[in-house]
């Protein structure tokens, strides 16, 4: 990126930035910028991502379908049971569904579930596990009571379109819960781990929101926040195999090790100090 060029900010329309991180890891020619102003955390440049890039598969190239299922199953689970009380029995929706991993868990407790998703070669398999999965929200045959965006915001080139353009899709009293990466990942803002910085910064994540430039974006869509949580996804054991070796996949290697007390009072911490890896928020028409 020629450093004499201006970016503007997506949330405040300042030109006023820095660069936090050069290079993202599938891309050295696209930086990390930093609002000044707001301090909204956005990619220099999103021409990559092409008007077909989702629908033909470009966010997960190189996975099975096998092995992203595999991937996402702990995710997958732990949404659903963070949400079961508020789905059940309800219409529910899940924006960007991906490979309907929630929508298989969700499908037996609510009254009719449905998925959007972009990506074409998914729908045969959609088909398999009985599922109503369409390429985009208008397709829809009835209005939901919830709507679910698991990490697929930041994917977004204009959120708060995209947050707008689900709102004539909600039922009365319906509301959207969003999950996104925080900003303000502990390994960012509190180790100031550079390999994970060099691992997180992807050309998939336009945009990386912490509570307050989420805010933000949500108002500008014309919502307001409902509840707003931090969520830790990843162990405490995860965190020290980046920080001791500088890789991914500890909860996975040092499991053994990876305690529940240990997990929850560390991740109590981080909750309280704001830092955690994920946020997931409850958004109703203002």
């Amino acid at each position: 990126m020629a450093e004499s060029k201006k970016h503007i900010c997506y949330n405040c329309g300042k030109e006023e930035y820095k660069i936090i991180h050069k290079g993202v890891r599938d891309n050295d020619k696209i930086d990390v910028l930093r609002c000044s102003n707001c301090g909204l955390v956005f990619l220099s440049d999103d021409s990559h991502i092409a008007s077909n890039f989702y629908e033909n598969g470009g966010m997960i190239a190189g996975f099975s379908l096998e092995n992203w299922i595999k991937n996402t199953k702990t995710d997958d689970k732990r949404r659903f049971l963070l949400l079961k009380k508020r789905i059940k029995d309800k219409i529910v929706t899940d924006f960007g569904c991906g490979n309907a991993g929630f929508l298989n868990f969700a499908k037996d407790i609510c009254k009719k579930v449905y998925g959007i998703e972009l990506q074409k070669d998914l729908y045969d398999y959609f088909k398999t596990c009985g599922l109503d999965v369409f390429s985009k929200i208008s397709l829809l045959p009835e209005k939901s009571d919830i709507i679910t965006m698991f990490h697929v915001l930041e994917h977004t080139k204009n959120p708060v379109d995209t947050l707008k353009e689900l709102k004539p899709f909600l039922n009365k009293n319906g509301s959207i819960i969003i999950e996104v990466p925080n900003a303000k990942d502990s390994l960012i803002s509190f180790y100031k781990c550079k390999s994970f910085e060099d691992f997180v910064y992807w050309s998939c994540h336009l945009f990386v929101f912490d509570k307050n430039t989420l805010k933000q974006t949500i108002k500008k869509a014309g919502y307001k926040i409902k509840k707003f949580s931090y969520i830790q996804r990843y162990s405490f054991m995860n965190n020290l195999y980046w920080l001791l070796k500088k890789k991914p996949g500890g909860h996975k290697i040092w499991a053994k090790y990876d305690f529940k007390a240990i997990n929850t009072i560390y991740s109590f911490f981080l909750k309280l100090l704001g830092i955690t890896d994920t946020m997931l928020v409850e958004i109703v028409p203002d």
